[in-house]
């Protein structure tokens, strides 16, 4: 069991780490292609799946981590 919860954390810490890459501080996606990042708007299509994956992948590794210390 407790090598389950280390593959798990193991691997949700290396998406995290991927996801968070993939977010370009103050500017959408399609700022890469020529759109203006500058100004504010909300989140939408590939940009809010990513900040939403982020957040349970960061959910799922704290998860992991205390049931890992619980069953040590």
């Amino acid at each position: 069991m407790i090598e389950v919860l280390q593959i798990i954390t193991v691997a949700s810490a290396a998406l995290m780490v991927l996801c968070i890459l993939l977010q370009a501080r103050g500017a959408s996606l399609g700022a890469g292609f020529g759109a203006s990042g500058e100004l504010h708007t909300t989140r939408r299509g590939i940009d809010k799946n990513l900040f939403e994956a982020t957040i349970v992948l960061a959910v799922v590794f704290v998860l992991s981590l205390l049931a890992g210390l619980l069953l040590a």
